[in-house]
């Protein structure tokens, strides 16, 4: 699973946050490693660096191999805090997504069948 960073110009970030950030996905969402081909952090301080409370913005992509790609958006007043906020979105919804898939009726979430 690739990991990309993006900021808008009014989000500085230097290379070691960068990285962190980087890990921080992979760390979150590694557990869907096996059908991500990427994902893609999209910071964006949508007041343009005036202090005006939940203003950054972190959009989230997700390319499952073979599917459409998934979205999520959240706000908060620093980077860090719209990166976690988006990343609970995003497992929420690739939970949705693979468990949906994985499941077959009779199975449980690991393959068994359903315990009695």
């Amino acid at each position: 699973m690739q990991v990309i960073v993006n900021t808008d110009s009014n989000i500085t970030l230097n290379q070691q946050k960068l990285d962190e950030l980087a890990s921080v996905v992979e760390t979150s969402l590694g557990h869907f490693g096996a059908h991500l081909t990427r994902v893609e952090v999209h910071l964006t301080d949508e007041s343009a660096g005036r202090s005006t409370g939940d203003d950054i913005s972190c959009r989230l992509e997700a390319r499952p191999e073979g599917r459409n790609p998934e979205y999520v958006t959240d706000n908060a007043s620093a980077v860090d805090d719209a990166v976690r906020g988006a990343l609970k979105k995003m497992r929420s919804v690739l939970d949705s997504t693979f468990g949906r898939r994985d499941q077959h009726k009779g199975s449980t979430p690991m393959g068994g069948p359903e315990p009695r």
